[in-house]
């Protein structure tokens, strides 16, 4: 039985909530790069030669990327051959990041309660996904979510008789209703199968998944292709001004679900998407 310490857990979120709010993950970056070189409106080719600039200053002068620094969402794999000491795993990680919000002079944007609205002061608490899995070991995801894009995500409840096409019909409606609410270029991370709760929450997982990755089911591997060349045709474009560039990646992740059933959620990112990954 290894044993891992809460004051690690708590450091490394406390970083990782400033890396990502920083720094755009190395996968982002690539995909963005590729598609400053591929938009064809010079409107478009505008607005993402300011966001290029602007992740630019960020990056060097440490400065967030976005001004809606975002609700920490954290996704936790617990080896279970993992012994947590020192206290409360869920005390740590919203120790971490309350110490990264304040240390990284990020914005503080949660409220305490959804009709009362009084904000927290420091950005806690998170909302933390646990996993049990095999192994000695804790594998940490921090990512912020900001809430204009967060505003534009959907669900849809599909009867097994709508299909495939009704799942694309779903995802593409989703994303030409965001417009240019979700700052695009749009990261889009979708759920396909389970119940209401487990779509949504593959939803946002996707969005975490490294872009250079492609799925190992080949439908869903096609699907991504499919969409995402679907969505590039709508005209949004960066900033919602017009432009081929309206979406850098479709996520899609699946999972069983009931015989009456075909949950389909859409969670939309914006351009940034930001991830940090720890494995301790």
């Amino acid at each position: 039985m290894r044993e891992i310490h809460t004051g690690l857990i708590t450091e490394a979120v406390k970083e990782m909530c400033i890396e990502a709010n920083h720094v755009l993950a190395r996968d982002m970056e690539q995909v963005f790069n590729l598609a400053v070189k591929e938009e064809e409106s010079p409107l478009g080719r505008q607005v993402l030669g300011q966001l290029k600039e602007n992740l630019k200053i960020a990056a060097e002068d440490m400065i967030p990327i976005c001004q809606d620094t975002g609700m920490a969402v954290v996704f936790i794999k617990v080896g279970q051959d993992v012994h947590i000491t020192g206290g409360s795993l869920t005390g740590a990680v919203n120790e971490g990041v309350k110490r990264g919000y304040e240390e990284g002079y990020l914005r503080k944007s949660v409220v305490g309660d959804p009709i009362q609205r009084i904000n927290t002061k420091d950005n806690t608490p998170a909302v933390i996904h646990y996993e049990i899995v095999e192994g000695d070991a804790v594998d940490i995801t921090v990512a912020p979510k900001g809430f204009g894009s967060e505003n534009m995500s959907r669900v849809f409840m599909l009867k097994p008789a709508d299909g495939l096409e009704g799942v694309k019909n779903a995802i593409i409606t989703a994303v030409r209703d965001a417009g240019p609410n979700a700052c695009p270029p749009m990261v889009i991370g979708v759920g396909i199968g389970g119940t209401f709760e487990k779509c949504t929450q593959m939803a946002k997982h996707a969005l975490t998944r490294n872009i250079e990755e492609k799925p190992k089911i080949p439908w869903v591997k096609e699907l991504e292709q499919e969409l995402l060349a679907a969505i590039n045709q709508l005209g949004i474009g960066p900033g919602g001004l017009g432009g081929r560039m309206t979406a850098l990646a479709v996520n899609i992740e699946t999972f069983a679900t009931h015989i009456a059933g075909l949950p389909v959620a859409v969670n939309i990112c914006c351009h940034v998407n930001r991830h940090a990954h720890r494995v301790l």
